[in-house]
């Protein structure tokens, strides 16, 4: 009798772990994949939408044109998760699963910044993001602030990404003289992934005249005198306010018992929960690997993951897998001072170097997701 497989989130980490059950275990396995949502959305192409270069609707992938055979796939939305007995309870019924696995992701806490809701925007949701084009459509001059209200957060180029291109569309108005943009974020350096890749983004904020306010934590915002409260007591004036939104694992994982200091602990060697036949992946983990949301830290989960099957030294790949994501980078700011010299073809400018720079590393970050599905699926093999 085939076991069987429930999948709770169908974004990156459970399309592809259900992929890979369906292409190698399909006589073994039978798999749910649940998901509140008809439809998902690469995670870059909010910010197309943002910019106004495509809807909403154009950017949806639907669930029923990409699901495998042997995948049944139900758009539920999970109202409690009984880890012991494997039980999940829907707004629609419940199920039952030898093997439970929870690919959730994170969710946005728009509350948690007082004001934001009210007054500010952001472009983490296709929602957010169509907002913003709206705004950015009105607006005709003044302060921009793009913070980072909370850690850990997704995709962490993604702030600098954003500035970078609202810079590169300001330009394209002809109103860059007009605007004066601020980055600001509780770290000590952006994307700290390296010194080294760290300095890349300072030195593209400094290119653009984008002013760097590290370790600085905006705590809320009042849109009636249009100024944004830090935690040092100090506050920064702004005319339009961007935020990118402190993350929380999403309900009803805090209720369930396997969220731990709000995110879902797993053993780096098998994604394992603390629970028997419980399993966690992607965005929705913690841990010193898996605590910032990019696809290198999932690398390192993968390679801890292959490891046990064939033998590989974790601390030698691991160090590798950075010092890729370090050269890619590097190639990235090669291509981004070109851009700024003219050395590049109009027609290849006009999109902006962070969108197209953005797309190479997630391409690479498919990859890592690969990896670290191929690694559970040796997990849950039965046999």
């Amino acid at each position: 009798m085939r076991k069987h497989v429930l999948i709770l989130g169908a974004g990156f980490g459970g399309l592809e772990l259900a992929t890979r059950l369906s292409e190698t275990m399909s006589d073994a396995v039978r798999v749910t994949l649940l998901d509140r949502n008809d439809s998902w959305y690469f995670g870059y192409s909010k910010l197309d939408v943002m910019l106004g270069r495509q809807s909403a609707d154009e950017v949806r992938l639907y669930y029923s044109d990409v699901v495998k055979d042997g995948v049944e796939f139900r758009q539920e939305t999970v109202t409690g998760i009984d880890p012991v007995a494997r039980r999940v309870s829907t707004d629609v019924g419940s199920h039952d699963a030898n093997f439970l696995v929870v690919a959730m992701g994170a969710d946005y806490d728009m509350a948690a910044t007082p004001g934001l809701q009210e007054g500010g925007h952001e472009y983490y949701t296709l929602a957010g993001a169509e907002r913003l084009r709206d705004a950015l459509d009105d607006f005709d001059g003044g302060r921009v602030l793009v913070s980072v209200l909370g850690q850990p957060f997704k995709w962490p180029p993604a702030p600098f990404e954003g500035a970078f291109m609202l810079h590169e569309h300001f330009k394209q108005r002809g109103m860059a003289d007009a605007v004066e943009i601020s980055s600001v974020f509780p770290m000590q350096r952006p994307v700290p992934v390296t010194g080294e890749v760290a300095q890349m983004f300072r030195d593209g904020l400094a290119a653009r005249g984008i002013t760097e306010l590290p370790q600085h934590l905006v705590t809320g915002i009042d849109p009636p005198t249009r100024t944004a409260q830090l935690a040092n007591g100090e506050t920064l004036p702004y005319d339009l306010f961007v935020g990118i939104p402190k993350h929380r694992a999403p309900d009803p994982l805090p209720a369930s018992g396997l969220a731990v200091n709000g995110w879902v602990p797993v053993d780096q060697t098998n994604l394992r929960t603390q629970f028997p036949g419980v399993y966690a992946i992607g965005d929705v983990c913690s841990g010193p690997r898996t605590v910032p949301k990019a696809g290198i830290f999932a690398e390192s989960a993968a390679i801890v993951g292959r490891r046990r099957h064939r033998g590989r030294d974790h601390g030698r790949r691991a160090a590798g897998a950075v010092r890729r994501i370090r050269d890619l980078l590097r190639r990235v700011w090669r291509r981004v001072r070109r851009q700024g010299r003219g050395e590049l073809p109009a027609q290849r400018r006009a999109g902006g170097p962070a969108l197209r720079a953005g797309a190479r590393v997630r391409r690479r970050e498919g990859a890592v997701r690969r990896l670290a599905a191929g690694a559970l699926v040796r997990a849950l093999n039965p046999g």
